[in-house]
Order: C-alpha cells, then structure tokens, then sequence
C-alpha cells in the first residue's frame, strides 16, 4: 500500500508500470527464455561448485590437503576483470566462458564456507568416533560428510542464493549467450526503470522458489533436520 501510494517523484516505478513492463519483457523480448538460459547456467555452476568445494572439504580432513583448501578460498579475493582474459583463452564459447566463470565464483566462496565447517567439528566427536573403533576415512565419512550433510546442504543452499548476485555481473561480460542478468543491464543503460524491477522481482520470484526446492531437498536427504526448524 505504501508503495502504490508513492509519488513518482520517489524514483520507484509504480506496480502497474512494472506489470506492463514485464509483460512487454515476457511477450515481445523473451524474458522467459533468457530466465531460463540463467537458470541452467546457475545449475550447472552450482552443481560444480558443490562438487569441488565438498570434495576439497572433505580432504582436508588430511593435513596434506589443507594448504589447496586454504588457497581456493583465498581466490575469492580475485576479481573476474583481471580473469576474464585467461577464461576466455581455456574456453571456447561464450556458454562455456559463462560458466566457468560463475563456477569459479561460486566455488570460492563455499570452499571457504565448507572448510571452515570441517574445522569446526568439535575434537570430542572425533575421538568418540575412535572409541567405536572408527579408523582414517572412515571417520572422515560417518562424522564429516553424514555428519555435517545437512549443514553442507544448508551451504550450498546460500551459495545459490549468491550465484544470482554473480549471474548479472558474469552475463554483463559475456553477453553473446543472452540471460537475463544481460537484459536486465541492457534496460539499466537505457534507464528503463519499470523494466528493470520487473526483471529484478522475475529473479527475486524465482530466487524464493529456488531456495524452497534446495530447502525440502535438504529435508528430504536429511529428514532428522525437521526436529529443529528454527536454521530453515
């Protein structure tokens, strides 16, 4: 109610103006079609990125892998304009350039995420492992990847969340493959601003939907989370 009684001198473009906008969008310039195009591409990077970052995680239960968790993370300080240039070089398509940038991205992130969770097992639960008899990986399995399946779940669940703030910036550089982080700086450079928070509410719309998928897949892998609501 507050924002349909805001005067257009606010600089918030009205509900009705953001409807027609996003009906044009969706009708005349595929805003459905290039949702979809960010959406597989946020998949496919996500999926990636879990598999890294867990598996890396994961080793550095061994003191040998400890210094290439520390280093990945590291790598989040690094921008994507000074790495542009050598993604460009190791790929050979605007689609594969895409997505090894957004999986760089978001690899780097939850590899820090997931290492520090690793780190902060508690030692008790280690040694209780031992005084069952427990040895070496198998450790490793019961207490670090069952054990903390649900908080790695919750992690990646963040993390997909952070994959649509990169999208937009990653799409804005390799703008030959479309998506709707392209349409939505295309509209911003032309200050379209009813079509610029259509998009913005397409992606809030889907980013709420998406985080309730990945949310009852982590209830479904690891349904003892259900006892304890109040981290969903």
């Amino acid at each position: 109610m507050i924002w349909i009684a805001l005067p257009n001198a606010a600089g918030i473009p009205s509900p009705t103006s953001i409807f027609q906008a996003w009906n044009k969008l969706a009708l005349e310039q595929g805003l459905l079609l290039e949702l979809f195009r960010s959406v597989v591409v946020i998949w496919e990077a996500l999926i990636l990125s879990a598999l890294i970052s867990f598996g890396v995680a994961y080793l550095t239960t061994a003191d040998l892998f400890k210094p290439v968790g520390t280093f990945i993370a590291s790598m989040r300080f690094l921008g994507f304009a000074g790495l542009t240039f050598l993604f460009t070089l190791w790929t050979s398509n605007g689609q594969n350039l895409k997505l090894a940038l957004l999986t760089f991205g978001m690899t780097v992130f939850l590899t820090r995420s997931t290492v520090d969770e690793v780190k902060g097992i508690p030692l008790e639960s280690i040694d209780y492992a031992r005084s069952l008899g427990l040895r070496g990986w198998r450790i490793t399995y019961e207490i670090v990847i069952r054990g903390r399946l649900h908080t790695m779940l919750d992690l990646l669940r963040q993390n997909a969340a952070i994959g649509w703030t990169l999208v937009v910036f990653v799409e804005g550089l390799v703008r030959s493959d479309g998506g709707i982080g392209a349409m939505l700086l295309i509209q911003g450079k032309y200050f379209n601003l009813s079509a610029v928070f259509a998009i913005q509410l397409t992606i809030l719309a889907y980013g709420i939907i998406q985080d309730m998928m990945l949310n009852a897949i982590r209830f479904a892998v690891c349904p003892y989370t259900r006892l304890n609501r109040s981290d969903s």
